[in-house]
């Protein structure tokens, strides 16, 4: 049996005062995997820096060289699946396939209520989420010319082109929450 050491590394350093040696230590000292939040702003440090997770990520990728990368989780709080499967690509390419999308329902702080809206229930949460995995994996998948097309009770996509797709085969892992 293989025990893998994983960490969180908060996004809340500017990358040149230590937010890029945070990282880079992570490697050096080991870890598989070094996992950053997927939230516009979390706890305390709303009211201080916090950066976003995805170009902390990349960022990441290029100050590293084995390590892992992923999100903590991602949630339909405010993302939408194309947006989100092209970005996700492109972290997947930059990094030499290192990326696992760790993905869940989200829930009613900050990222619930930041774009003017109503926190959803949990069942408008599940329900949501229900709908946002499939449509993600596909757009994760499905790389040909025609794209992917879907129309959903929250989300839409219409020829969806996500070429030329993950390194990672079939897509990048989803760690569920």
């Amino acid at each position: 049996m293989t025990l893998r050491l994983s960490t969180v590394i908060l996004p809340y350093r500017r990358w040149h005062e230590g937010g890029r040696s945070a990282w880079a230590r992570a490697e050096q000292l080991g870890f598989h995997t070094a996992y950053t939040y997927d939230h516009l702003s979390w706890r305390s440090f709303r009211d201080g820096p916090w950066f976003g997770a995805v170009p902390t990520l990349t960022a990441a990728a290029t100050a590293t060289e084995r390590l892992r990368l992923g999100t903590l989780v991602t949630s339909p709080n405010f993302r939408h699946p194309v947006t989100l499967a092209k970005e996700l690509i492109s972290l997947d390419d930059i990094s030499g396939g290192r990326v696992t999308l760790g993905i869940g329902a989200g829930g009613t702080g900050f990222d619930a209520t930041v774009l003017g809206q109503e926190p959803w229930t949990p069942r408008e949460r599940a329900d949501r989420f229900a709908e946002f995995v499939p449509l993600l994996d596909r757009l994760l998948t499905e790389d040909g010319p025609e794209g992917v097309s879907y129309e959903g009770d929250f989300y839409s996509a219409h020829e969806a082109r996500n070429v030329p797709g993950c390194v990672q085969r079939p897509r990048l892992p989803f760690a569920v929450a």
